[in-house]
């Protein structure tokens, strides 16, 4: 049996720092990423119908932000049980108290450690 290389897995990357995006993308490169740029990006690839194994949120973008896409997702009967990991430069207890109380999974705060995300990722990717 071949070892399980992650490509099979699809995490979707939504923030809007470019550095952000590449920095994550790097690190979960044994991963098929996604990348959207704002809420409503993101919504459209959900929408599109494509496997989506995980959600990589940040909270603070223009427009939509992170805890109304949440909000939006767990909301979905058919994505409901996606597992979402909030990575932002929010740290204020409420701001954690809502990302939980939206259904994450985790709440990473930038800047972040790479080897805690990977964990959490592989974590909830098995």
């Amino acid at each position: 049996m071949a070892p399980n290389t992650g490509k099979e897995k699809t995490i979707l990357i939504v923030d809007d720092s470019p550095e952000s995006i590449a920095t994550l993308a790097e690190l979960l490169s044994e991963y098929n990423t996604k990348v959207a740029t704002n809420g409503e990006k993101a919504l459209t690839i959900l929408r599109a119908e494509i496997p989506i194994d995980l959600l990589l949120l940040d909270v603070m973008m223009p427009g939509m932000d992170g805890f109304e896409l949440a909000r939006i997702v767990k909301a979905d009967p058919h994505r409901s049980g996606t597992p979402i990991i909030f990575i932002t430069a929010k740290t204020d207890v409420q701001s954690f108290i809502q990302g939980f109380d939206l259904g994450a999974d985790e709440y990473i705060t930038k800047p972040f450690e790479s080897e805690s995300v990977l964990r959490y990722v592989r974590q909830r990717l098995g």
